[in-house]
């Protein structure tokens, strides 16, 4: 089976892409930087040179394609804004994929996104996954809650270089998962999806909820080191959020400071209907474990290095 996936120099578009190609898949990456996908390339999928923002190079990249997988989002970085990328290119994509005849579509959204319509980039994708339903592919929607690998820049670096984690007062337990385990649960679902005539949607999550507080206790123990936190009062990133929304481009960060007043509101649902319980999914401690194993090796072995050297300097 022949896959286009949009997203695969992504956080979980590179997982679904490396799962795919491990299962023997037929992988295409849509990507707009080829130097940038050069390591899919490696892994062995082919990439098309593509832009959601410049439609006319959507085309192309559907020849020989079974099923669409768009892990794609606009990021807060990007030098044009949701509406382009995430409501006018996926349009785009979902027309071409028509013409194209895709059997299947595979889709990516936010929990609770519906309930949440006043996040322009929320809004956005409720109102394309209804245009996905009108489209008689067949589909499916997975609705993300947070990926383990986020947690490491958010709260695991800073605690190993003594530097301040910055919370928001009062955020509710979050299942988060493993982009792997996500990819196994997408890859998973292919079958399912060809087989359905509906859009589907569904929950992507992990086994357990965690607050930031219990995430960075975690942290505390696995890495030896104490955190620093301090909270910012929600009014502070309401107004910044205002002033930032006020200015063109910085409307995709203002997006995301949406986000945080969001998880003060919405809890995660705890039973996914995906095919792996939760004794099949990693758990996060096991994927903190790791990272910090890793880490604080890589640290002894640079201090003995460093003290070798000095040794021999002084001498």
């Amino acid at each position: 089976m022949s896959l286009l996936i949009i997203g695969g120099t992504g956080t979980l578009g590179r997982q679904i892409a490396k799962r795919a190609l491990d299962e023997g898949y037929q992988v295409k990456c849509l990507v707009r930087n080829l130097r940038r996908g050069n390591f899919l390339r490696d892994w062995g999928a082919e990439l098309v040179y593509g832009d959601l923002t410049l439609p006319a190079t959507i085309p192309p990249s559907l020849k020989g394609v079974r099923v669409v997988i768009d892990a794609s989002t606009v990021r807060p970085t990007d030098d044009y804004n949701a509406q382009k990328c995430d409501w006018r290119g996926k349009l785009a994509l979902l027309e071409a994929s028509k013409l194209a005849g895709i059997k299947s579509f595979v889709f990516f959204s936010f929990l609770n996104a519906e309930q949440n319509t006043d996040v322009p980039l929320l809004d956005l994708k409720v109102k394309f996954i209804e245009k996905l339903k009108q489209s008689n592919i067949n589909s499916k929607v997975f609705e993300c809650s947070g990926f383990f690998q986020g947690l490491i820049e958010q709260y695991a670096i800073p605690i190993l270089d003594s530097q301040t984690v910055w919370l928001v007062e009062k955020i509710v337990p979050t299942a988060y998962i493993d982009t792997q385990d996500a990819a196994k649960v997408v890859l998973n679902s292919l079958a399912v999806v060809e087989r359905d005539k509906t859009t589907k949607t569904v929950p992507l999550l992990g086994p357990t909820s965690w607050t930031p507080e219990q995430i960075i206790q975690l942290c505390e123990r696995l890495s030896g080191k104490k955190s620093k936190i301090s909270y910012i009062p929600l009014f502070v990133l309401s107004s910044l959020r205002t002033i930032l929304r006020s200015l063109q481009f910085t409307w995709n960060i203002a997006d995301r400071l949406q986000f945080s007043e969001l998880l003060r509101q919405n809890g995660s649902i705890l039973n996914s209907t995906s095919i792996f319980t939760k004794d099949e999914l990693s758990t996060l401690e096991q994927y903190l474990q790791e990272y910090f194993s890793k880490i604080l090796k890589k640290l002894k072995e640079t201090n003995y290095q460093q003290s070798q050297k000095k040794d021999i300097s002084f001498l």
